[in-house]
């Protein structure tokens, strides 16, 4: 059912923003007035949409009293309703409460779990992945953090995604991912598995974090490369302290005072991914419990390299393309769990 209250309400604030965006605002007020039309944009589109089909079903339905416009409409009236129904399903998407932090940048960790080198080799998979993946959207891809393994493995990546959708897209991407596969230095041929966990945080705001400067210890060091060799002489790396929490950042580029910027971009999103554990009650409130313990059997996803395999256990898909979606090609993994997200909330609204 469509509640045309909600969408008489929505058109009329649709038009006051529309209105007040041709008005002499301050920068700060037109950047937040413009994200509020934009959002509200799909949910007018959908609505004249259906409206626009209410009315030719409606029309046509008449011509059937017609005889001579009666075989006409016969023929259109299957058609128009199945246009119908679907236009009233892309209006109910479009009225689904929507995630304050969707349109935001997100802030990708990706850690190895059980499996020593393996899992690090993995690590250093998935970090590629997602690199690609985001390439291919036209997104920009920050390396912020990142501990390579003498093996060419990942000890750690953090990193900072931008473009259109970024959180929207990736959000489900969290948990523990698991590979199934022979790794080069086994002889006998024997299949091993291991994890890596990733964690997808959306970036915070400076307005939705005030971070105390007394809370924080910030210390520059000398930057590393794999095991442990320099790869500069100077103290460039900053390491901040969130002595309330206890969180850790490291950021290792070149450039201090970019690493200070992006060491505090993640402590932000990570306090942000806290305080919404906390009001929304969704997610868990420490971050661990986002990701699992790294452990086999604690997974969302398993990769098996030998079947060529992908199959994501929170959903039940199996795809059959293991190299292309490594290649960084996830559009259908996360086209279906996007799309299973939406088919849950739309089923909650009906209750």
């Amino acid at each position: 059912m469509i509640p045309e209250d909600r969408l008489h309400d929505i058109a009329q604030r649709y038009a006051f923003l529309e209105a007040k965006m041709q008005d002499a605002l301050p920068p700060a007020e037109i950047a937040q007035v413009s994200r509020e039309w934009s959002q509200l944009r799909p949910v007018v589109e959908a609505a004249e949409a259906w409206r626009a089909l209410s009315r030719s079903v409606a029309e046509t339905e008449a011509m059937l009293a017609d005889p001579d416009l009666r075989p006409l409409a016969e023929e259109e009236l299957p058609v128009l309703r199945d246009r119908l129904a679907q236009g009233e399903r892309d209006l109910q998407l479009a009225l689904l409460p929507k995630d304050a932090a969707d349109a935001r940048p997100a802030m990708l960790e990706i850690r190895p779990g059980t499996g020593g080198d393996e899992a690090a080799l993995f690590a250093g998979d998935l970090a590629r992945m997602y690199q690609r993946y985001a390439e291919a959207q036209g997104w920009r891809f920050d390396v912020v953090e990142e501990q390579a393994t003498d093996l060419g493995g990942l000890k750690e990546l953090v990193a900072r995604i931008e473009g259109e959708g970024v959180f929207a897209r990736l959000k489900y991407e969290s948990g523990v991912h698991r590979i199934q596969r022979v790794p080069a230095t086994e002889a006998s041929g024997r299949i091993h598995t291991s994890a890596a966990t990733v964690a997808v945080l959306p970036e915070a705001e400076e307005v939705d974090i005030q971070i105390n400067p007394g809370d924080l210890r910030i210390d520059t060091m000398r930057s590393s490369g794999a095991g442990g060799q320099h790869v500069n002489t100077t103290d460039s790396a900053v390491r901040i302290t969130h002595l309330p929490t206890g969180i850790v950042v490291t950021s290792s580029q070149k450039s201090q005072h970019r690493n200070r910027d992006l060491a505090m971009q993640v402590l932000r999103a990570r306090l942000y991914e806290l305080e919404r554990s906390r009001t929304e009650g969704a997610r868990a409130a420490d971050r661990r419990s986002q990701v699992g313990s790294g452990d086999r059997s604690e997974r969302i996803r398993t990769y098996n390299v030998p079947q060529g395999r992908l199959t994501d256990h929170r959903i039940g898909l199996t795809l059959y393309r293991l190299d292309q979606i490594l290649d960084g090609d996830l559009g259908e993994v996360i086209d279906a769990l996007t799309t299973h997200a939406q088919a849950e909330a739309l089923a909650q609204m009906g209750d």
